[in-house]
């Protein structure tokens, strides 16, 4: 058995129990806490899911791939494309709704006085519907004829062929599907680092009915920290994915082992750092 499928197997299965954990933990402080079920909490509760599910079956099954079937599976077969497609509904509902979880986060911040009537509970839900379909929609476009999916042996997933064949799909499921929500949450954590400088500058008095207090600089530093932390976190995880792929579709050859390997890891690893990224974001 190659070193790489080891060190993968073991990077999975310690992936799987963190998402697992840090899912049901945040699902069950949002259940339990009344005031933290907002107008728009189904966007934190349609993340999570997905990420509950991917660490309850394509991570494992990721595991179970290179320690016992390295071979993989027939491309056609109904196994390799039902993984395939749920792989892809589930990374794509994720990312999505924790983009959307962004947006909701970043007009509370920079439009507060006007949020109430933006952010409402009907929109949110059309948000949810429209997130959900584009995801089953492009997850079901190699079904149909658009794309393809089969086994990559330096995966040890069935996944979309990146293959120059391809390009089309490829193409709109990295920049539509991966890149845009990427360079989105960047931006809006980066402008949010922007205003939180400006507000350490000038300073910050609060106020409510009885008297006026002064918010300490250090409160908006650690804010800019946690914000400047998710920006690192979210490009060190997805950068890697991104570049492999993009390689196997212009350069028509599959990226090293190790590298595929390691860049998948970290695509999934997100699913087990999303509730810690909600969580510190919205503190």
């Amino acid at each position: 058995m190659q070193p790489v499928a080891l060190v993968y197997a073991a990077l999975m299965v310690v992936s799987s129990v963190c998402c697992v954990f840090g899912n049901v933990v945040l699902l069950l402080v949002v259940c339990l806490n009344k005031d933290l079920r907002t107008e728009t909490w189904a966007l934190t509760l349609s993340f999570c899911l997905s990420d509950l599910a991917l660490g309850l079956s394509t991570i494992p099954f990721g595991a179970y791939n290179s320690l016992l079937r390295p071979e993989g599976y027939s491309n056609d077969g109904p196994l390799c494309q039902g993984s395939a497609f749920l792989y892809l509904l589930l990374q794509l509902a994720s990312i999505h709704s924790l983009t959307w979880a962004t947006i909701d986060k970043f007009t509370e911040i920079c439009f507060a006085l006007s949020y109430t009537t933006i952010c409402t509970a009907k929109r949110t839900r059309v948000v949810l519907v429209s997130v959900w379909l584009y995801s089953l929609a492009n997850a079901a476009l190699p079904l149909l004829g658009f794309g393809h999916y089969t086994y990559s042996w330096t995966r040890f997933l069935c996944t979309p062929s990146f293959q120059p064949v391809y390009r089309g799909f490829s193409m709109l499921f990295i920049a539509v599907g991966i890149i845009a929500p990427i360079l989105i949450m960047c931006s809006m954590y980066v402008y949010i680092v922007y205003i939180a400088r400006k507000q350490v500058r000038r300073g910050t008095f609060v106020c409510n009915d009885q008297h006026c207090f002064h918010v300490p600089a250090k409160n908006y530093l650690r804010s800019s920290m946690v914000m400047v932390a998710t920006v690192v976190c979210l490009l060190v995880c997805w950068l890697p994915y991104i570049t492999t792929c993009f390689y196997e579709t212009f350069s028509g050859r599959d990226p090293p082992a190790a590298a595929s390997a390691v860049a998948t890891w970290l695509v999934l690893f997100t699913s087990a750092l999303n509730p810690w990224i909600n969580s510190m974001t919205q503190s």
